[in-house]
């Protein structure tokens, strides 16, 4: 059985980001489906705050955030690969354009209340409302397109998108790439989630046959697990050694220092802990709850803030 267990479900953008990948590089994985909304206390007892999904758990360590899980799969299984040797800069600048200037113009016109009433049709009403609260909580002091500009840029941002796969079968070439999977996930709320918002994709055919190809790619090799058998795995196991590169300061902010760790803008609860690890590229913190045992809580630098807790 693998040791690779998503915290996932079906219908998160993000979430088939990932089972893509994990598709495409053939990997066997373990699926456990968390709630789309708050409370999610098993959540929690892993994360220790983050609550966005998915995240990547192996024995005792948690990985947070998709950059990131993108880097550990890539380690755990190099080819093929997500980052092209000569296109590696161009593919994560791509992908990072897409996992949020892309998404949130995707997603306010997934969203917008015609969206919201097609996805919720046919549900009682507090089940749109329990979303609406949960996800304008996370939204907290971020600024949102109104639906009409979301929709322009969308439309923008899909034309493209097509001109980079009119004359080649992938975004940057003719393999799929970390670029592909993050622009595929918000296009593929529109049409598999709430296909009544799948309109918007006619006009650019090419992007529809790319995603007829990425869709084929599948989702490798999933087992199902309950979220208590994942923290007993927790619980049974030891975080796996660190690098010997464990600290690259920024901050003034010590090794073994009590710290906090929050995304930027969206879902910015923090995760605190006692920093085990500073690297170039990722955060580690290691904590302790009272079911999952010690566990090391790892974030991406990009996109999160590292700062001490203050006695």
């Amino acid at each position: 059985m693998s040791d690779l267990i998503l915290h996932h479900y079906p219908s998160s953008p993000f979430s088939e980001k990932v089972r893509l990948i994990l598709g495409h590089k053939q990997l066997a994985w373990q699926s456990v489906v968390i709630p789309r909304v708050m409370p999610k206390p098993d959540v929690l007892a892993l994360t220790g705050g983050y609550r966005r999904t998915p995240f990547l758990q192996i024995g005792a360590d948690v990985y947070c955030d998709t950059a990131l899980i993108c880097d550990v799969l890539e380690h755990r299984q190099p080819t093929p690969t997500l980052y092209p040797n000569h296109l590696k800069g161009m593919a994560r600048v791509l992908a990072q354009w897409a996992d949020s200037t892309l998404f949130w113009a995707a997603m306010g016109h997934n969203l917008s209340p015609t969206g919201a009433a097609a996805l919720f049709a046919g549900q009682p009403p507090e089940a749109a409302q329990a979303f609406a609260a949960d996800r304008g909580a996370m939204r907290a002091g971020m600024s949102s397109l109104r639906p009409g500009d979301a929709t322009a840029a969308y439309k923008s941002y899909l034309r493209r998108l097509s001109t980079l796969v009119e004359d080649q079968p992938f975004l940057l070439g003719e393999r799929p790439c970390v670029a592909d999977f993050a622009a595929y996930h918000p296009l593929w709320f529109s049409r598999v989630v709430n296909p009544a918002m799948a309109g918007i994709l006619n006009a650019t055919p090419a992007v529809i046959e790319w995603m007829d190809r990425m869709a084929a790619i599948g989702h490798g090799q999933m087992s199902k697990l309950s979220a208590t058998e994942a923290i007993a795995i927790a619980a049974a196991a030891q975080p796996a050694p660190l690098g010997d590169d464990v600290f690259q300061d920024e901050h003034g902010i010590a090794l073994g220092s009590r710290v906090t760790v929050a995304a930027e803008a969206f879902g910015q609860e923090p995760t605190e802990g006692i920093l085990r690890a500073a690297t170039r590229t990722r955060y580690t913190l290691e904590r302790t709850d009272e079911r999952a045992g010690t566990l090391h809580v790892h974030f991406p630098r990009i996109g999160f803030v590292l700062r001490a807790v203050r006695a």
